[in-house]
Parts: C-alpha cells; sequence; structure tokens
C-alpha cells in the first residue's frame, strides 16, 4: 500500500479499514478483484466480484463496499454497480447478505468475511431469502430456464474478468 493511503481521519476506523484493505490487497484474493480505494475517502471501496459458479462465471461484477462512521460497531453497505440476474441481488443492486444485517453483524466481522460470504451467496442464490421473488421462483422451478436467462444476462451486463 503506498505510503500517506491512511492520512485522512485518523480515527480507529480510518485505521482498521487501512489494514483490512491491506490484508485483503495481499492475500491475493482471486474472487474479488481490482481494488479500489478513493484516497480522499477509504471509507468507499470498489472492486470486483469474480464468481466461479455457473451461470455467472462468464462475467464479473463491480461492488461497491461503503463503511459507515460508526464502523466497525454498525456493518458496511455492499451495492452491486453491475447488474446481475440473482434472486439475492435487487434491481438497484441492493444485495441481501445476513452477515451484514443490522441484527447480525458483530464488531469482530472481519471486510474480507463479508466479501467471502457474498462470493458464495452470488455463487449459491437462496432463493427462500429473495429479493426479486420472481428470480427466486424461477430458480426454485426451473433451474436450467433460469440459468439460461441469467447466463445471457452477465454476457449482456457483466464486466470483463480479470486474467492472470
Amino acid at each position: 500500500s503506498s505510503p500517506g493511503l491512511c492520512f485522512c481521519v485518523s480515527a480507529v476506523i480510518q485505521d482498521r479499514s487501512c489494514l483490512e484493505l491491506d490484508e485483503i490487497r495481499k492475500s491475493g484474493m482471486k474472487n474479488f478483484r481490482n481494488i479500489q480505494v478513493d484516497e480522499s475517502n477509504i471509507l468507499t471501496w470498489q472492486g470486483l466480484i469474480v464468481p466461479d459458479n455457473p451461470p455467472y462465471d462468464k462475467g464479473a461484477f463491480r461492488i461497491e463496499i461503503i463503511f459507515p462512521a460508526e464502523y466497525p460497531f454498525k456493518p458496511p453497505k455492499i451495492t452491486f454497480k453491475t447488474k446481475i440476474y440473482h434472486p439475492n441481488i435487487d434491481e438497484k443492486g441492493q444485495v441481501c447478505l445476513p452477515v451484514i444485517s443490522a441484527e447480525n453483524w458483530k464488531p469482530a466481522t472481519k471486510t474480507d468475511q463479508v466479501i467471502q460470504s457474498l462470493i458464495a451467496l452470488v455463487n449459491d442464490p437462496q432463493p427462500e431469502h429473495p429479493l426479486r421473488a420472481d428470480l427466486a421462483e424461477e430458480y426454485s422451478k426451473d433451474r436450467k430456464k433460469f440459468f439460461k436467462n441469467a447466463e445471457e444476462f452477465t454476457k449482456k451486463h457483466g464486466e470483463k474478468r480479470p486474467v492472470d
């Protein structure tokens, strides 16, 4: 990480998100790539989710992670910036992820665990907790049709996968 990245507000939260960012970059998560952090606002991260499982394995999906001022006592907020055909992610890019819900959040939870949970959810949709009931129903009743639609949608709207 570049020196001076954490020069902003010398609060616990800045330090913690800086440390976590360093850890994630060093660990080289293959499913979360191209991490960008705005130096003027270290509390907003962007990166690419790169799923392993069909129907999402032909594309990548840009997400934004916003850490609230109360982090780690309040959970980060995740939004998909790339459209995705998924029962647990709505048209606005909001995601239903239990680990960052107000009732489940624990300050000890690290951002990499949140990202791993998100990747697991993208790879393996949970139709019983849908944000899009129509897609959950299609996923449950006609998996083949769901996969075909999701694959076409990913080809059309997904980002290019990083190659290396």
